[in-house]
């Protein structure tokens, strides 16, 4: 009963806003607004850490730092993906499929379980993809080069990628929660998870506390893993976990020593 009522006053407050969640502008201003909120505190290093040491020596590629112009690009190409590309999706997912919201909120255990399940089923159609995408030039040229264009990764590059990438992927993040019949406060929970995940990898820094320190074994493989795929190309194509480069023998083991 307790495990029941962890999640419920989060969840009632969610739910006293009914107008807005069931709005179609709910989901596209709600990713916006959790990407750009994990990047800002990124962006800020990218800015103050060349002058501060204890700082810089976080970095992955030191010699590396975003300019203005970088950051200006990137912000432009996720704000069009989210107008031209997010928007209609979620206004016609609005359309076709109502919201209804139950009243009990999940049980926390429940939630953290479902939460790690879609991720685990994300990492792998991710994994999937983008290995397909990297094999076949032509699906790389026409779809995938556009999120290469930096080798040297920071926050904002997350989601500079073209249309097919943002949707497909989305649709993996999308469709996971409806195949797993994940609570609606657990589907919101993981897609903040899967974005700060996304931003993390691309941030470009190896912090003490990065996620991939704390998950033991080097199962997780955070920053220095995304980081190193954009340097080597051939290596490290799951976003999150390691298992799936480790069985596939693409597991670049610099990579590995730094968790």
């Amino acid at each position: 009963m307790q495990d029941a009522l962890v999640l419920q006053n989060t969840w009632d407050l969610i739910r006293a806003n009914d107008n807005l969640l069931k709005s179609p502008f709910f989901p596209v201003l709600f990713s916006f607004t959790v990407y750009m909120g994990f990047c800002l505190p990124f962006v800020l290093l990218d800015v103050f850490s060349p002058k501060l040491t204890f700082l810089r020596k976080y970095k992955i590629q030191q010699q590396n730092d975003p300019t203005w112009a970088m950051i200006r690009i990137c912000i432009i190409q996720t704000v069009y993906n989210h107008i031209v590309f997010i928007f209609p999706f979620t206004v016609a997912h609005w359309y076709w499929r109502p919201v209804s919201y139950p009243v009990q909120a999940p049980g926390l255990v429940k939630a953290l379980l479902d939460i790690l399940a879609c991720l685990l089923l994300f990492d792998f159609q991710n994994f999937v993809w983008h290995l397909v995408h990297h094999k076949v030039p032509w699906l790389y040229k026409n779809f995938h080069k556009v999120h290469h264009k930096h080798t040297s990764t920071f926050a904002l590059t997350t989601e500079h990628s073209g249309a097919w990438e943002t949707l497909s992927l989305g649709f993996f993040a999308a469709i996971n929660p409806l195949l797993l019949n994940c609570h609606p406060l657990t589907e919101m929970l993981f897609f903040v998870v899967n974005i700060w995940l996304s931003v993390e990898d691309h941030s470009g820094y190896n912090f003490p506390w990065s996620t991939h320190r704390l998950v033991p074994f080097g199962l997780f493989g955070g920053a220095p893993h995304h980081d190193g795929h954009h340097l080597k190309f051939k290596f490290n194509y799951a976003p999150y976990f390691t298992h799936w480069d480790r069985l596939f023998g693409t597991l670049l083991k610099t990579s590995v020593k730094e968790n």
